[in-house]
């Protein structure tokens, strides 16, 4: 059974981005999902005199320990003023300071939403670019739009051109996920 990791990267309580990434997570069959909250990863914003009199909070330690038990990572990446939001960068920055490879060459889907029709494409363009330094395997992404027209708690993808543009960017990384040996 392939244990998967995913997370909205957004510490709303009513995250849609955390509503995609479950529903993607869901589609992976006989697999394990796991769903990280952001809001259990609070931490002090990050900067260097804080790490230097402080140390690595715990919260870093053990974000990168669920990341490092899982075997593939489905992350949906909330848009904040076109750029990532301030509790994912948070999260992100103290992690890649205990270890630059964060995300430990683990395939990963990424994907965006939104409420409007954008569908949070700037953020989703910077992970695709940048994730790779932090050891993001990328292996296909998508960008929903229009939230709440575009998807069911029931269905999930409602809309049929996009499910079918889903279906294709997700058979790639379907194919890494289940080509990926867990370690014995």
């Amino acid at each position: 059974m392939k244990n998967i990791v995913v997370f909205g990267a957004s510490n709303s309580k009513n995250s849609i981005n955390e509503q995609l990434a479950k529903w993607a997570g869901a589609q992976l069959e006989g697999s394990e999902v796991k769903v990280l909250d952001l809001n259990d990863y609070e931490m002090p914003i990050y900067g260097i005199d804080k790490e230097l009199a402080t140390g690595i909070p715990s919260e870093a330690t053990q974000f990168l320990s669920a990341i490092e038990e899982a075997d593939a990572l489905v992350i949906s990446f909330a848009e904040h003023n076109g750029n990532y939001s301030a509790a994912y960068k948070n999260i992100f920055d103290w992690a890649s300071r205990a270890d630059r490879s964060v995300y430990k060459n683990k395939p990963t889907f990424v994907m965006s939403t939104s409420p409007g029709p954008g569908g949070a494409g700037s953020v989703i363009a910077i992970a695709k670019g940048s994730l790779p330094y932090a050891g993001a395997d990328v292996k296909g992404s998508f960008s929903l739009p229009s939230f709440g027209q575009n998807f069911s708690s029931k269905e999930g993808i409602a809309e049929g051109e996009l499910k079918a543009k889903f279906d294709e960017e997700f058979s790639n990384f379907k194919t890494a996920v289940y080509e990926t040996s867990v370690e014995a």
